[in-house]
């Protein structure tokens, strides 16, 4: 039988309605007592592209540590994946990882990669089409948070999830369980998924991480008000704020935040926002996890822990999980 080679788009919204929920959300998040902005507004083009040497800088050491373990350890996270199961990647990016995990599996298991930027999904589909000319990808243009359904024709076959670079830290416990039970639902009943986890370590390695030496991370948190001057039409003056990296060890987490280094008002969208100097605009949370607090975490969202695989400094891991048909 012919395999379609269409993308299947779950969310493709016009450039109006992009406008829309981007202009809602910083609205909504400036309106706060503690003011935020959604992290997902960090990726436009140019922050992408940032991020993409954030992730070569000696200080961040996430990227490198889990390729490092993928490629040590491919062969033993895939044998147990069927002939004919699905690779679903949950915000696949480059697909970069995901290399060093189909070069260990047979060209009949399909790939399913998932990620809101149609230029990233038709990229990676060529470069793998180039080097694993027998593999059929079928990518999903949207956000892995929305409701997903898998095409019709791999209802009956078996799911694997892949889920890297530690996007799980990104969201609160809470919400990191709902996100979990998501997945098991798109996965289902024995399903399978791999999730990238960093490790909680020195406050000064993690601050580290997310304030590098050549600046780049501040370029790539400001960023995020260049885009708000690009496309609400502000005028914000980026130099009157500063990139600021804190790791607050009650919670686990790295926190991101921009700080007004004056008294300001700023106009967006026809409201006015005051902010004092010092006052903080929190951009991103990272948190940070011991295995086994993640696999409480996991176990909260009806999956069973498996094997974990961590590099030889225990910075960063890698777990397996299993869905559990009674959650």
């Amino acid at each position: 039988m012919k395999q379609p080679t269409s993308v299947i788009r779950v969310l493709e919204l016009t450039e109006p309605q992009r406008h829309d929920v981007f202009a809602t959300a910083v609205v909504e998040g400036l309106s706060k007592p503690r003011k935020t902005l959604p992290c997902q507004f960090l990726y436009d083009a140019h922050g992408s592209a940032l991020f993409e040497q954030i992730t070569e800088l000696p200080e961040y050491y996430p990227t490198r540590t889990e390729i490092g373990i993928l490629r040590e350890q491919a062969a033993e996270i895939t044998a147990s994946v069927p002939d004919d199961a699905v690779l679903v990647e949950f915000g696949s990016g480059s697909s970069i990882k995901t290399e060093l995990l189909l070069q260990h599996l047979p060209p009949t298991v399909a790939y399913v990669p998932i990620d809101v930027s149609p230029s990233a999904l038709s990229e990676a589909r060529q470069r793998l089409a180039h080097r694993f000319p027998k593999l059929h990808v079928y990518p999903i243009t949207g956000s892995f948070t929305d409701s997903v359904e898998l095409p019709a024709h791999f209802h009956q076959r078996p799911r694997v999830g892949f889920f890297p670079g530690s996007t799980i830290g990104n969201w609160t416990a809470e919400d990191a369980v709902c996100l979990l039970a998501s997945f098991r639902g798109v996965l289902n009943e024995n399903g399978r998924l791999i999730v990238g986890v960093d490790l909680k370590k020195d406050a000064r390695t993690l601050v580290r991480a997310y304030n590098d030496s050549a600046g780049i991370t501040a370029a790539f948190n400001l960023n995020l008000l260049v885009r708000i001057n690009r496309e609400l039409g502000s005028a914000i003056d980026i130099s009157s704020f500063r990139h600021e990296v804190i790791y607050d060890p009650l919670r686990g987490r790295i926190e991101m935040h921009l700080v007004s280094v004056i008294e300001q008002t700023v106009l967006i969208c026809g409201r006015r926002f005051h902010l004092r100097a010092g006052e903080s605009i929190h951009t991103e949370n990272s948190y940070k996890y011991t295995v086994a607090e993640f696999q409480d975490l996991a176990r909260q969202a009806g999956w069973s822990t498996g094997r974990v695989w961590t590099d030889d400094g225990a910075q960063f891991s890698i777990h397996e999980m299993t869905a559990r048909s009674n959650a």
